[in-house]
């Protein structure tokens, strides 16, 4: 695994990488090294390319040049699954939760890829069988105390309020035990209420479960709170990478978001 300056080392590594859409290049050469452990936050106007590299991280997408490494291993091209057993998981902009389930059940859907047992246990469910289900029950209950769903853990996700609902969603990729998170917008359409309360679990994921973070935000105020770096893209470029308060003074980065200093530096 490569080794930054301060000895910490280099998480995920995404390498000049291009993709193209017809005639758009979604993103053009775009580079950038995650230090483990860190809260890493990428921003940029609607149509940046936000969401576009995270679909190439995530093996959604297929870029057509460029890499992408996770702990020194060169992940590029590899199925979504394959990535998501290595440890990265995904909470979505768009909630994708099972809506007629509860959010107990939500999250142990989540936990289906770390069960090991045979078709014969899984039949009877006896022995190894039942010992996995009882060990992956005992994670997702560890993940609804810590999100605090105690009380909602038998509620139907559907009859949740759209706050909550986004806290399942975080929850069910936190059910995957990831050492890498990709969160799309994960404060969007809530009240101040919510948006505190969600900054925090954030805050918690990263300090106390050490898992290094990737932060796709709008909310300014967020992403100047929580993020040890930005990378700010506009139109698939990179155009700046720092601290929050580097990025809040840089010329380009105001000027992408059209002068608005005051958002950018609250």
């Amino acid at each position: 695994m490569a080794v930054i300056e301060n000895q910490v080392p280099i998480q995920l590594t995404v390498s000049d990488l291009s993709i193209r859409f017809g005639g758009i290049h979604a993103l053009n050469a775009v580079s950038l090294a995650v230090r483990e452990g860190e809260i890493y936050s990428i921003i940029g106007p609607n149509g940046a390319g936000k969401t576009t590299l995270f679909n190439c991280i995530s093996g959604i997408y297929l870029a057509q040049e460029g890499s992408i490494q996770f702990n020194g291993l060169d992940i590029t091209g590899m199925k979504p699954h394959r990535i998501a057993q290595m440890g990265i998981a995904r909470a979505f902009q768009n909630i994708e939760l099972f809506r007629g389930m509860t959010v107990l059940d939500n999250l142990m859907s989540a936990r289906g890829h770390a069960m090991r047992y045979g078709l014969f246990s899984a039949a009877v469910f006896i022995g190894k069988c039942l010992q996995e289900e009882v060990r992956c029950r005992d994670e997702v209950e560890e993940i609804i105390e810590f999100l605090d769903l105690q009380n909602l853990r038998k509620s139907p996700v559907g009859s949740l309020s759209y706050g909550l609902q986004k806290r399942v969603e975080l929850g069910r990729a936190l059910a995957m035990r990831p050492k890498l998170l990709l969160v799309d917008e994960p404060v969007s359409g809530m009240n101040l209420e919510e948006t505190e309360d969600m900054a925090r679990y954030m805050l918690d994921i990263n300090e106390e479960m050490n898992i290094t973070i990737i932060l796709v935000e709008h909310e300014m105020g967020v992403v100047m709170d929580l993020s040890d770096r930005v990378t700010v893209l506009n139109f698939g470029t990179k155009i700046a990478e720092g601290s929050p308060q580097e990025i809040s003074k840089d010329p380009q980065v105001i000027s992408a978001y059209l002068g608005e200093t005051q958002q950018l530096s609250s």
